[in-house]
């Protein structure tokens, strides 16, 4: 697909990037009110939804789920097991990997937890079915942008 350079192209508004960006930041932003009543950050809430799906989980497994580096995620789940949210042990079955599991503490944080979504709805001004169709536009972006991580520039 052949595409047209125009001259306005290069104006910051057009940039794809830049709206992405400060959507990003300032959605995130929204939410640290609301998480803060939980004592979390939004990636540790991004790692308890994670571990809410399923626990106990491997490191790896949570790092694929969320697109994150171990090295990203290491000092979260410190400070989640400082925060007495989850527990770090070696995995039974591979003892070369790390699993990490909820505290009574940490599955209990899931009912305060769920007024997050409705909260953060409304704090945007979103309903349900809007958020859905964004959520789908950004997956298909996230995907496109992955196939094209792979593609050489010509």
């Amino acid at each position: 697909m052949f595409v047209t350079v125009q001259d306005n192209d290069l104006l910051l508004e057009r940039q794809l990037c830049f709206g992405l960006s400060v959507a990003s930041r300032s959605v995130i932003a929204a939410y640290r009110p609301v998480l803060a009543k939980l004592s979390l950050t939004h990636p540790q809430y991004l790692v308890m939804l994670a571990l809410w799906e399923q626990a106990p989980r491997q490191v790896k497994d949570i790092g694929g789920a969320l697109l994150l580096e171990p090295a990203t995620l290491s000092p979260l789940l410190k400070r989640l097991e400082a925060l007495g949210y989850v527990t770090r042990r070696r995995s039974e079955e591979d003892r070369r990997a790390l699993a990490v599991d909820l505290t009574p503490a940490g599955a209990a944080l899931r009912e305060k937890a769920l007024s997050v979504p409705g909260t953060m709805l409304a704090r945007l001004g979103l309903d349900r079915d809007s958020a859905i169709a964004l959520h789908h536009s950004m997956t298909a972006l996230i995907e496109a942008a992955t196939r094209a991580d792979g593609v050489a520039d010509n």
